[in-house]
Formats: structure tokens, sequence, C-alpha cells
């Protein structure tokens, strides 16, 4: 693991705007006021919406094969379950 670089609390508050776009281009830091850690400043993790086609079908050809009779055989069991009704009596 990689040391993050540490930032001072000043250098936060005037330098807010390139240590911003560092953070957004994934770079995290170690904030620290009279030379103490006192927080980490890290991206957050986002969520891809789309997966290129490419992509998608270099995932399925090496995914696992399904048994759709082990997977029915699987689903059976629950699919019969009848759930408890909590108002009869």
């Amino acid at each position: 693991m990689t040391a993050q670089p540490e930032i001072t609390q000043r250098d936060l508050r005037t330098r807010s705007k390139e240590i911003m776009d560092a953070v957004q281009d994934g770079q995290a830091f170690t904030v620290t006021r009279d030379g103490h850690p006192i927080a980490e400043l890290i991206p957050l993790r986002r969520r891809r919406r789309f997966v290129p086609r490419g992509e998608f079908a270099t995932m399925s050809r090496t995914a696992p094969e399904i048994s759709l009779d082990a997977f029915r055989a699987d689903q059976g069991p629950t699919a019969e379950q009848q759930s408890d009704d909590p108002y009869a009596r």
C-alpha cells in the first residue's frame, strides 16, 4: 500500500480546487492539523451505469455455464414454501 500524501488544513483551505481535482482523479490525502493526522480525503467509488458491449461480451464468454435443471432444482423447494399468515389464528 502506498502512503497518501499529507496536506495541512491550511493547504486544503487555500488549494481546495487543486486538491479536489486530484481527489476526483483518484488521489487520496491525509489532512493534518498541527502536524497530527485528523482526516482522510478519499475519492468516492462510483457505480458504473453502462457497460460497453465488448466488455459485456468478454464477461459473457468467460462466465461459468449454468445448468437450467440444477437451477430449477435449487429453486423448487423455495417456491413451494407457504408463507405464514401472521393474522391467522
